[in-house]
Order: structure tokens, then C-alpha cells, then sequence
């Protein structure tokens, strides 16, 4: 069980990285927090395959907040939101943002720079004075907020790994409070991205990266670990082949794989009566 007087602030100690498990329904918040995770994300990719829809700014900023506030009330640990590009192009749209998710009671939240729906970067100064914007309001905030600036120019392909760089130390000098750029080459390239910054870094634990151990991450100085929407492609994965082989051949053998209710029904009650 998570103890609530360690804030989610103090849960970023690089060398020492804690999972943030992103969930994407009540369900799979509670069943996270059940088994130990100390705080929860939101992922934005993971909540518009529940809507049946595709990442990339496709689901309007009041339903993220509401779904954010339903993982919120599931259970006592802190979240933090995956809330895009903050759901506007100017720096007054990012700080709305991190003002209402405060509000929603969210304990933090993740702003990236790239120029939604389209996957291009925004230029480093229009990136720079959205994050600035948005760590403003993170201070001015009701409660402590931990602001999280993302450069995703390397995972999307527009830039390399020194522009990173150049953009998380604009993003650190601008008041954000983690930094983040998701799927850099290698470990070694992580590595280079701890080295390089005084705050606290979190990397994603997806793709390559899922080769490694909670102890090779911190060895590089790892602050954070997030898992996007890992967790829920693998779900629709075993969907996706269960499916397959059900409506395909008749095949009903992958539904025994599944784990029965007398492991999952604790798990989502263990929460239910938060106070």
C-alpha cells in the first residue's frame, strides 16, 4: 500500500526508480495498485483504444480529464496524467491544461512537444515557452504538482538524441520538475540523457527496453519508469489472438490462458471502500 505522507514528488530519486504503471480503466488501476505499484499514469494511447479510437490527440481534453479523475477516485495512490501536447498549440492552452488537471486531482502530468494531431515537433522556442507556461501553473497550483516535459523528436523520428538534450535542459531551466524523452536508441543513449540533467529522468519501458531489469535502469540513474501503453496493447494482443484462433478455426484453447476470478476479484475489491 502506497504511504500517503511520501508525496509523489518524493517518489523521484534518480538511482532509485519507482514504476509508474499506467493503467487505463478502474479495473486495471485497482489490479496495479493491488500488486504494489505506488503511483498511477494515465496513457493516452491505452485510454482511446478503450474508445475504440487511435492515439494521437484523438480523444478532447474533458474526456481525458474524466477518465483521469475516474483513476483518481479508484484507489489512494497519486496519478499523474498523459495529457498530450496539453491540448492546444499555445503556451495559455498547456497552462489551462496543468490548472484544470490539478484540479481533477491529479497529483502531476505529461507535456510533449509535438505539434498534435500532426507527429512534428514544435520549433524549440514555441517548446521552451509552452513548458515555462506550463510549470507556471504547476507552482500555482492548489498542492504540490509535478510537471513532466517530454521530447518525443527522437522515438517519432525528427530529431536526434543532442537535440533531446539541448530541448530537456531548456525544459529543466524552464521549471519542469521530470524530464522525458521516450525510446532513445539504447541504454547507452539513456544514459547519456541522465548524465546530462540535474532533475529527475523517466524513461519508457517499451520495445527494447523491456530486455532489461529494474536495477539496469537504475544503475544509469533512472528516476522513473513509466509503461505506456504497454500493459494495454498486450491485453488487446491476447485478444487479438484469441479471436483469431475462436472466429477463425474454432479454436477455444487460449481462453483456459486466462487468469480465473478467484486471482483477479480481490485485486479489484481490495480499493472499493477508500475512504
Amino acid at each position: 500500500m502506497f504511504n500517503q505522507a511520501v508525496t509523489f514528488r518524493e517518489l523521484h530519486v534518480p538511482g532509485t526508480p519507482f514504476i509508474l504503471a499506467n493503467a487505463w480503466d478502474i479495473g486495471s488501476a485497482r489490479m496495479l495498485a493491488a500488486m504494489g505499484a505506488k503511483a498511477l499514469a494515465t496513457s493516452s494511447a491505452a485510454h482511446a483504444f478503450t474508445l475504440g479510437v487511435p492515439d494521437m490527440g484523438q480523444v478532447p481534453r474533458d474526456v481525458a480529464l474524466a477518465h483521469a479523475s475516474d483513476l483518481v477516485a479508484a484507489t489512494p495512490l497519486p496519478v499523474s496524467g498523459d495529457l498530450e501536447n496539453g491540448y492546444g498549440h499555445d503556451p495559455a492552452s498547456v497552462a489551462e491544461t496543468v490548472t484544470l488537471a490539478a484540479k481533477a486531482g491529479l497529483t502531476g502530468c505529461c507535456i510533449e512537444d509535438t505539434m498534435l494531431p500532426s507527429d512534428s515537433p514544435y520549433d524549440f522556442a514555441q517548446a521552451v515557452e509552452r513548458i515555462e507556461a506550463g510549470a507556471a501553473a504547476a507552482k500555482a497550483a492548489d498542492g504540490d504538482f509535478v510537471l513532466t516535459a517530454r521530447a518525443d523528436g527522437v522515438m517519432l523520428g525528427h530529431y536526434d538524441l543532442d537535440e533531446a538534450i539541448r530541448r530537456l535542459k531548456a525544459f529543466e531551466e524552464a521549471g519542469a520538475d521530470v524530464l522525458y524523452a521516450p525510446m532513445p536508441a539504447d541504454m547507452d543513449a539513456l544514459h547519456s540523457i541522465c548524465r546530462a540533467l540535474e532533475k529527475p529522468v523517466n524513461a519508457l519501458c517499451a520495445g527494447r527496453f523491456t530486455q532489461y531489469r529494474l536495477a539496469d535502469f537504475a544503475r544509469i540513474g533512472v528516476a522513473r519508469i513509466s509503461l505506456g501503453s504497454a500493459l494495454a496493447r498486450a491485453t488487446h494482443k491476447i485478444i487479438h489472438e484469441a479471436g483469431e484462433a475462436m472466429f477463425g478455426v474454432g479454436d477455444m484453447s487460449r481462453l483456459g490462458q486466462v487468469v480465473g476470478s478467484d486471482i483477479i476479484d480481490p485485486m479489484l475489491t481490495r480499493f472499493m471502500d477508500r475512504a
